[in-house]
């Protein structure tokens, strides 16, 4: 608010500030984005006068509140990190022949592999697997259900997996050392683990794995709408973000290898 009220003397004639407009408030809008405070800098601040105004509003001391109609900028939707493709080979690398180790490496070729969500990932059942087309049934958001691709390196970890498996009975296919399904909690903390191993990592929630399966397609030449399907995205606008984060890495390699990058 010390910003706020600095701008209101410096700029607004130090008027009070149950006087001001919704004019005068876009106007303080304006001047933080064209000084260099970015978007979500911006937005926050705005935030913050708004909450006084409400407050302003709540004791009568304005009648009308100028912040009302005051939309915050809009802010781009930032993406969990990725891992590169080489990195995402090493996470593959689950040591270890027992049950857990089995097990683990089957949950971070799934992530990878197939794109799931934790969520979904926990949630299979051993007869949502399609052995035969490659596929695994799963449900995702809003209840939408959807067919994942089961991988030539997914369905053998799976398949090294459920082959030694002790609770032969259970219907979920993710299992704890006690027969039960895999909770949500325990696949991140079992992710983060094996993602800690890998050299330059910044980000370690299975998230990320998910985020490195659709931009290694898009890398590789995946059609948007594709990727979309594979995904389980309601709207194609969510799945283009991933193709700003390609661009701005082909134009990194471009710069740093064409002899007339300009670099």
């Amino acid at each position: 608010m010390d910003q706020f009220q600095d701008f209101v003397k410096e700029r607004l004639g130090n008027r009070p500030l149950t006087a001001l407009s919704h004019a005068d408030i876009r106007e303080y809008l304006g001047f933080m984005l064209r000084y260099g405070y970015d978007r979500r800098s911006a937005a926050r601040k705005l935030s913050a006068v708004k909450s006084f105004y409400k407050f302003l509003r709540r004791e009568g001391s304005i009648t009308v509140n100028p912040t009302r109609e005051v939309k915050s900028p809009k802010l781009d939707k930032k993406l969990p990190g990725f891992l590169t493709q080489f990195q995402a080979a090493q996470a593959m690398e689950v040591p270890g022949d027992d049950e857990a180790a089995l097990r683990n490496r089957a949950i971070m070729e799934l992530l990878y592999g197939s794109g799931l969500r934790v969520a979904e990932l926990v949630g299979i059942d051993l007869r949502d697997i399609d052995w035969q087309n490659e596929v695994i049934r799963v449900l995702g958001k809003g209840g939408r259900e959807r067919l994942a691709p089961l991988g030539r390196m997914a369905r053998a970890a799976l398949k090294a997996y459920l082959d030694q498996r002790k609770h032969r009975g259970a219907q979920a296919v993710l299992l704890n050392l006690h027969g039960r399904r895999l909770t949500t909690r325990s696949v991140r903390r079992i992710v983060d683990r094996q993602l800690r191993r890998i050299a330059e990592v910044s980000r370690t929630n299975p998230h990320v794995l998910r985020h490195s399966f659709a931009t290694h397609l898009l890398e590789r030449g995946a059609d948007l709408r594709a990727v979309q399907e594979l995904l389980g995205h309601a709207s194609l606008s969510t799945t283009q973000h991933y193709t700003h984060v390609t661009i701005d890495r082909l134009k990194e390699v471009y710069r740093k290898a064409h002899p007339r990058s300009g670099e």
